[in-house]
């Protein structure tokens, strides 16, 4: 699948009844010590995880600082894992560049064209300038970080002005005027699920990415209720609770019962809406 639309990516959820993002933040450092003789340790964890997990999921985001650690090493090991996830499922490229134009240019050729994420998250702290560069890529997304779920979010984000809106509904409200639902969604954390109807509101028909989910403490059923919209709209992130299940030679097994609950408790909220 050379692209994914809105509808094809709410069709997935229906399909496999989950709207779950595994977040491949597979740290060298944590990976089980079996795996460490062999030629591509990262590359082997990844795979295992993608072959245990890619029937329940819709979408992988690696963060992209667990690669570049490792120099170009890492980057071999993002691009051999990217290279085996499905054609139906999403892939997010966990980057948050956010730079000057002809910088954001670059980025995005990097990501759409080289590396053939579906997807990749900017920070919008720069302006319109620094985003559009990202935007027009046929069947590409931007994912703009709107309200995050670290507790560092207070220091800007949630900060209003003097009419009493706060910073990240400005960035909402300005980005939605840049690109339409099918080529943006926005970062939104769990761990702020008391601001969901709110954020529903402002963007009523994009998706939105939420991590938090898991070890971060947010809760699913919570975000699902007052964050879906009439195609779902979520894509909820779970990272170190499924990839560390286990740090023995069942990892993987570990990480598909992980991946198996998250994915039964969506299959009943999805069903609570009727689908």
């Amino acid at each position: 699948m050379d692209s994914m639309n809105r509808n094809t990516l709410f069709q997935n959820i229906l399909r496999k009844r989950s709207f779950l993002c595994i977040g491949l933040d597979s740290d060298p450092l944590r990976l089980p010590e079996h795996l460490l003789d062999d030629e591509d340790p990262l590359y082997s964890f990844n795979r295992a995880i993608i072959e245990a997990t890619h029937d329940l999921c819709v979408a992988y985001k690696p963060n992209l600082a667990f690669y570049e650690a490792s120099g170009a090493k890492g980057w071999t090991s993002l691009e051999r894992s990217m290279s085996i996830v499905p054609r139906d499922v999403f892939t997010i490229a966990d980057a948050k560049r956010g730079d000057i134009g002809n910088t954001s240019q670059l980025y995005a050729r990097a990501f759409f064209e080289n590396m053939n994420f579906d997807a990749v998250t900017v920070a919008p702290y720069m302006g319109h300038d620094s985003v559009k560069p990202f935007i027009g890529f046929p069947g590409k997304w931007v994912v703009l970080l709107a309200l995050t779920s670290n507790p560092g979010a207070h220091d800007f984000q949630l900060s209003k002005d003097a009419d009493g809106i706060p910073l990240f509904e400005r960035v909402m409200r300005e980005a939605m005027e840049w690109a339409g639902p099918d080529e943006l969604m926005f970062v939104c954390g769990a761990t702020r699920s008391e601001q969901f109807s709110h954020l529903r509101q402002i963007a009523p028909d994009h998706f939105f990415l939420v991590p938090g989910v898991g070890a971060q403490g947010g809760d699913l059923a919570a975000v699902a209720r007052t964050g879906m919209n009439a195609q779902c709209g979520l894509l909820v992130n779970s990272s170190r609770q499924i990839l560390y299940a286990s740090s023995g030679r069942d990892f993987a097994e570990a990480a598909r019962a992980e991946a198996t609950k998250v994915r039964d408790e969506m299959d009943s909220l999805l069903a609570e809406r009727g689908w």
